[in-house]
């Protein structure tokens, strides 16, 4: 890394973090990363004025990713699979979809209210659609494709074995 804003060795890790985890978020940076809150965030704030690394709010989390890596489209999907229980509805939608929320509260093993909660913030973020099949919804991913390869490439930082279980994924570990 010849950049000079990465000459910084605080710096470089911070930006190898996120090259690795992409949409990580501030806490589990402070966490993973033993650097002071204000360090950490004076750094986050110079990698993104220099853009090395694109910031996004998924409405819970502010989320980084190195620059030009990851448009718009990648980096909501990214968002919804750092959270755990929109990466596991992503996954049974993907190999058993479409399905209504009361299968995917079975599925997950969650209460109604909790699968339709994730579901609303997903559909929000145009990640999945749904219909109305008489007195339930049944929802669908909007881009399969995408996602798949997503969580397919960042597997390895998402640690969610149950996921790679349900997408067929399990025997590459």
């Amino acid at each position: 890394m010849s950049d000079p804003d990465l000459e910084l060795a605080s710096r470089r890790e911070i930006y190898q973090r996120i090259a690795d985890t992409p949409g990580i978020h501030f806490r589990a940076l402070l966490d993973d990363l033993e650097y002071a809150q204000g360090t950490l965030q004076y750094q986050l704030r110079w990698l993104a004025d220099g853009d090395l690394i694109d910031v996004s709010d998924d409405g819970k989390y502010t989320r980084y990713y190195p620059a030009a890596e990851f448009d718009e489209a990648d980096r909501t999907v990214m968002n919804a699979l750092r959270r755990e229980y929109s990466r596991r509805i992503l996954a049974h939608l993907l190999t058993d979809g479409p399905l209504s929320t009361t299968e995917l509260s079975d599925r997950l093993d969650k209460a109604q209210s909790t699968a339709s909660w994730h579901l609303s913030k997903l559909a929000e973020a145009d990640l999945v659609t749904k219909e109305r099949d008489g007195r339930s919804v049944v929802y669908e991913v909007s881009d399969p494709d995408r996602v798949k390869y997503l969580y397919t490439v960042h597997r390895r930082s998402f640690t969610d074995k149950v996921v790679d279980r349900i997408l067929g994924l399990w025997d590459s570990y």
